[in-house]
């Protein structure tokens, strides 16, 4: 389904997920997350997944994290890369992302949430 060789997919980690790390994850039969949020803007995020295309001719996939914020980051631009870029994998965490999984839903990417406990599963 995530065109992989291995059952193995990184998570997103800032500052962590980076194109080398998502390079190497997917180079090793994974699949590498790029961290959207390591990136300080949504066009520094969009440069990062041009690169990590340089390192990898393997899939890989962008997290994003939404967090309650007084001055939150614009997470519609952030997924307008993400979709323009023509990433087909989204790891998703923190708060509902529902408007936004919509979004990636309809561009066909595949989206896993991921959750730190069972109560927020649910």
């Amino acid at each position: 389904m995530l065109g992989i060789a291995h059952p193995i997919v990184q998570g997103g980690m800032q500052w962590v997920g980076t194109a080398e790390m998502a390079s190497a994850v997917s180079n090793a039969g994974g699949l590498g997350v790029l961290t959207a949020l390591t990136q300080p803007t949504p066009d520094a995020l969009r440069a990062e997944i041009a690169r990590c295309r340089t390192l990898t001719s393997k899939p890989f996939g962008v997290n994003i994290t939404f967090l309650p914020a007084i001055t939150p980051p614009p997470y519609s631009e952030y997924v307008d890369v993400i979709i323009e870029s023509g990433i087909k994998v989204v790891e998703t965490a923190g708060n509902n992302p529902g408007p936004h999984v919509k979004r990636f839903k309809e561009a066909n990417i595949i989206v896993i949430h991921k959750c730190t406990s069972i109560r927020h599963a649910l």
